[in-house]
């Protein structure tokens, strides 16, 4: 049988040359994901996860996550965060996490509804916990009026743009472990991190003793798709059968999967980092002289996070798209992306400078 003749009647609805500063999902696939898609396409494969896309993801991902290493792909990062939660938990479960942390505050509720968890939140200054800061919620295990403390969450790079380094997670996770408590690092920006510090992802993960990793590829150029990567398979309860009923497992895995493979068998997961965080580094470079900007955290990963007056951003929101962290205070978030360029950061420096000055 011949295979059908391409057609489409679909029409280009924007300006393929806009680029914003709001978020990393913004961006579209990278050219190289989309030759990966294009390449799984032929021909039928076995589905849910079956097929010989996935089975080669196990190799790869083990390169970079060590020999234990159980991949998981997903459809999205609130799905993988979610059924992470659930397999390292009992339903008596809690789940020690920083205030600002995606689960608690951008996941809509459902670590909560979806996953039947309480969240033991804790205030930081930078978006990091700390074994101290853990301490502030790691106590009750025995007592039946409190929900018992069995993970600790952390984010990497952190919601506020800040990075971990390898000791301070070997400290979070020697304290957890030796309260009986595992590990989950939110990896959605985990690449930008890994780029950033100038290590591989297994100082930031296996090595120092995370034992469930929810690994990003959306922010890095994927299409669509995370991977839940278990590292310590002892600590995990029935994770396939957890992403089914959580309604994260799909049927055409080998789109994922075949993503992943792509974004990790090269470099190409740490060049598309690396070249966000090069770019929101020039961007806040260029700001710092703005009057009335200020710089609110170090600039580690691909966000900048910033203070200015409040109409000067309405005004800038007419010409670019970010959000406001907190309207009242007049904080906002600019993120940078794989496809980000100089040129695209020099016009909304002199955008930010121009507004300014008005």
């Amino acid at each position: 049988m011949r295979t059908p003749a391409v057609r489409t009647d679909a029409r280009r609805h924007h300006d393929p040359e806009a680029r914003h500063f709001a978020s990393d999902n913004y961006a579209g696939v990278h050219p190289e994901l989309l030759a990966a898609i294009a390449l799984a396409n032929g021909g039928h494969q076995a589905a849910y996860g079956a097929d010989e896309y996935t089975e080669h993801l196990q190799r790869v991902a083990r390169g970079h996550f060590g020999p234990l290493a159980q991949v998981y792909p997903v459809f999205n990062g609130t799905g993988a965060n979610v059924v992470a939660l659930q397999a390292l938990t009992d339903r008596w479960g809690a789940v020690i996490a920083a205030e600002s942390a995606h689960i608690n505050v951008d996941e809509g509720g459902a670590p909560e509804r979806v996953g039947g968890l309480k969240l033991l939140t804790v205030p930081t200054e930078d978006g990091k916990l700390t074994p101290e800061l853990i301490d502030r919620q790691a106590f009750g295990w025995e007592d039946e009026h409190r929900a018992m403390p069995q993970v600790v969450s952390i984010t990497q790079s952190t919601e506020l743009g800040t990075v971990y380094t390898p000791d301070e997670i070997r400290a979070i996770c020697d304290h957890a472990h030796e309260r009986d408590m595992l590990v989950h690092l939110d990896g959605a920006r985990l690449a930008n991190a890994s780029a950033a510090l100038d290590v591989p992802m297994r100082a930031l993960t296996n090595v120092p003793g995370v034992d469930v990793v929810s690994f990003g590829g959306t922010k890095n150029g994927m299409l669509f798709g995370e991977a839940l990567v278990v590292l310590n398979p002892d600590a995990v309860r029935r994770m396939k059968h957890v992403r089914k009923l959580s309604m994260q497992l799909p049927s055409k895995m080998r789109f994922v999967s075949v993503q992943l493979e792509a974004l990790l068998a090269g470099d190409l997961w740490l060049r598309s980092a690396r070249h966000a965080n090069t770019m929101a580094a020039r961007l806040a470079e260029g700001v710092r002289s703005v009057p009335g900007v200020e710089i609110l955290y170090p600039v580690q990963a691909n966000a900048v996070f910033a203070r200015l007056p409040k109409e000067v951003s309405e005004r800038l929101q007419k010409r670019y798209r970010f959000y406001f962290w907190d309207e009242r205070a007049g904080d906002v978030r600019w993120m940078c992306s794989f496809d980000t360029t100089e040129e695209d950061v020099d016009g909304f420096v002199a955008a930010v400078r121009e507004e300014s000055g008005r």
